[in-house]
């Protein structure tokens, strides 16, 4: 079992930065892949990043590459997600997720513990 918080949304103004946190609990964080998601109002959760276990390897959706960058700390159970260069349309909830096993990383479905989301609001 793990759970997952999220911390680090607020407002911002277009342009700007904000940096996520993600604290897990429970047993084997450190073999957990990683993941964040996000759904704005009326739209269906998406696909942010993810990251293995090792923090090796990193997996982004085009719409935040070279502006959001994904990491983490076994040694703390934390993952990071900062975020630069915000836009109005990244505007929306932020969700942590953990996976056993690093299957289809961009799919919702392989995800087996979520956080509660943090909101992330973007003025222009």
């Amino acid at each position: 079992q793990v759970r997952l918080v999220e911390s680090g949304g607020g407002l911002v103004q277009a342009g700007g930065s904000l940096r996520l946190s993600c604290a897990a609990s429970g047993r084997l964080f450190s073999t957990y892949a990683m993941g964040w998601f996000r759904q704005a109002p009326g739209k269906e959760r998406e696909f942010v990043v993810a990251i293995s276990w090792s923090g090796g390897s990193t997996m982004y959706a085009d719409s935040v590459k070279g502006r959001f960058t994904i990491s983490r700390s076994n040694a703390k159970d934390m993952v990071y997600l900062q975020m630069n260069s915000l836009k109005p349309e990244d505007t929306a909830v932020y969700y942590c997720a953990a996976a056993s096993v690093a299957g289809n990383m961009p799919g919702a479905e392989n995800y087996d513990y979520w956080g509660q989301g943090t909101q992330v609001t973007v003025s222009s």
